[in-house]
């Protein structure tokens, strides 16, 4: 697999890397008034670090190489 460098995908990927870092950063907030009580404060950070790292997977266009592995995992070819 070819690994190929594009500004979309980087600024894609940092914009989404840091609306985690929001998440992660405002976490009270955000689980006060969205969450309606239904997630507690430590799931609302686990779902902002996790988008923290799939936007830096995106912006180094990793995804694509990750995705696949998960699929030749899954399919067992």
């Amino acid at each position: 697999m070819d690994f190929t460098f594009s500004i979309g995908w980087l600024i894609g990927g940092l914009v989404i890397a840091a609306a985690g870092g929001a998440v992660v950063f405002f976490y009270k907030p955000i689980a006060d008034n969205l969450a309606n009580g239904v997630s507690s404060y430590t799931n609302m950070k686990k779902f902002g670090v996790i988008a923290i790292i799939i936007g830096l997977l995106m912006a180094a266009n990793l995804h694509t190489f990750v995705l696949t592995l998960l699929v030749k995992f899954i399919a067992g070819k």
